[in-house]
This record gives structure tokens, C-alpha cells and sequence, in this order.
């Protein structure tokens, strides 16, 4: 596709050692879905059946394998012996920018699983595609939720000029990250079986937090941006 078409990120690695492990992933840039690449047969811990979500809506005669686990399965057998807390230094690069961090392997894994997992087809995650736009690596828990609530905020307004109706009390968003839970839940359980140390299994531990906490965490992130919503507050 032309690079118009597409939204692009390349991660690169430098682990301790000075090899580069280098990861492209490519989204319809109308869509946000993954556009997949030749790969090699993807392991058994790939099939849908082998570790199948609760709430998965998938049909198995239709989807041999979990659409998340299909494509994140490069990324997860070249760092299935590498532990969470090992060192690495981490590049995103895309069309707008140029990031980077010296951090762990489980932050840098959790930053690139997260594009994969909401991009890749799984109905339940999808949900989360409108920040794959807006992609934000290494980003911190408030950060996360700011962008999180201001994504659905934003739906909100999007159905209620199409006539639908809107929920500002942000009821469902609570449901939504319950049925993420048990995706995230479930895709560490195939992993355990994917990998001989933890570096993957804790980067999506990680994302689980997150969907763990929210309704916590959107108390603790107004608690702290209130301040700047003067202006609005008291016109």
C-alpha cells in the first residue's frame, strides 16, 4: 500500500548486549487494522482453541486462530527468554515522530502488544482502536487514562449527533475494561506456555493493570487535571 494509505510505527530494540531486534507494524490508515505480513506457521499457542477468552466472539470454524495471538507471535518468540527487568533501549518511529527510552523490556513490550491486541481483529479489544491514532509509547498511568477517557468522551459526542444515545456517565466504559480483563486475563494463560521467562507475560500483566484500576485511576487523574479546568469551571 502507498505509504499514505498506512500507519506506520517501527520499534527497534538495542538490548544490553548491542543486538537490535526491529519490529514494523503497518495499519490501514482508515481502518487501524493490522495489515498482517508473511510470517512463518504460527505456534499451536496460537489457535484460537488452545486458550480460548470467556467472552471471545469468535467462531472457531471461522478463525483457526486468536487474531491477537497470530500476530504477536514474532514479537513474542523473539523475547521468550528474556526475563521482565532486563534492560533495553527502545526507538518508536513514526511518520510525526521519533521517541525513545531507555527502559525494560516489559515497558517496551507492553508499548508495542498494546497496538497489536486492540488492531488485530478481536472484537472485544477494538473497542480501544481510536488510540492506536494517537499512539503514546512509554506513556504514564495518567497519561493513559486522560487519553483513555477523552477517546470515549469523544465517542459520546459522535453518537449523539448521529442520533444515538450517549453515555456521559462513562457506565459502559466501565464494561468495556471488564471484558478486556478477561482478554488480557486469558492471553497471559497462552503465554505461559509461549515463552521460558517472563519479559511478555508481565507486559501484558501491565496492560491488565490499567483495565484493573480505571474506575479508580479517572478519580485520581481529575483529582490532579481539575485545576487547569478553571477557566470553564467558573465562567
Amino acid at each position: 500500500m502507498d505509504s499514505s494509505e498506512t500507519l506506520d510505527f517501527l520499534y527497534i530494540f538495542r538490548l544490553t548486549d548491542g543486538s537490535i531486534k526491529k519490529f514494523e507494524i503497518s495499519l490501514d490508515a482508515k481502518t487501524l487494522n493490522y495489515i498482517s505480513q508473511k510470517r512463518q506457521e504460527p505456534p499451536e499457542w496460537a489457535k484460537l482453541s488452545y486458550f480460548k477468552c470467556n467472552n471471545c466472539q469468535l467462531d472457531e470454524t471461522e478463525h483457526e486462530f486468536c487474531p491477537i495471538a497470530f500476530n504477536i507471535s514474532n514479537v513474542i518468540s523473539e523475547f521468550k527468554d528474556f526475563s521482565s527487568y532486563e534492560n533495553v533501549f527502545v526507538r518508536v518511529i513514526t511518520k510525526a515522530r521519533d521517541m525513545s527510552k531507555n527502559t525494560t523490556i516489559q515497558e517496551g513490550l507492553s508499548s508495542i502488544l498494546g497496538i497489536y491486541m486492540v488492531t488485530s481483529g478481536c472484537p472485544v479489544m477494538e473497542k480501544l482502536k481510536p488510540l492506536v491514532r494517537y499512539h503514546l509509547p512509554f506513556s504514564t498511568l495518567e497519561e493513559s487514562v486522560y487519553r483513555i477517557v477523552s477517546m470515549y468522551l469523544l465517542i459520546q459526542y459522535v453518537l449523539k449527533k448521529k442520533g444515538k444515545k450517549p453515555d456521559w456517565e462513562l457506565k459502559k466504559l466501565g464494561e468495556i475494561y471488564e471484558d478486556i480483563k478477561l482478554v488480557n486475563a486469558c492471553m497471559s494463560g497462552r503465554l505461559k506456555n509461549a515463552a521460558t521467562k517472563d519479559a511478555s507475560i508481565t507486559a501484558v500483566a501491565n496492560l491488565d493493570y490499567l483495565a484493573s484500576f480505571l474506575p479508580l485511576l479517572i478519580d485520581d487523574m481529575l483529582s490532579v487535571v481539575e485545576g487547569s479546568f478553571s477557566s470553564y469551571l467558573f465562567e
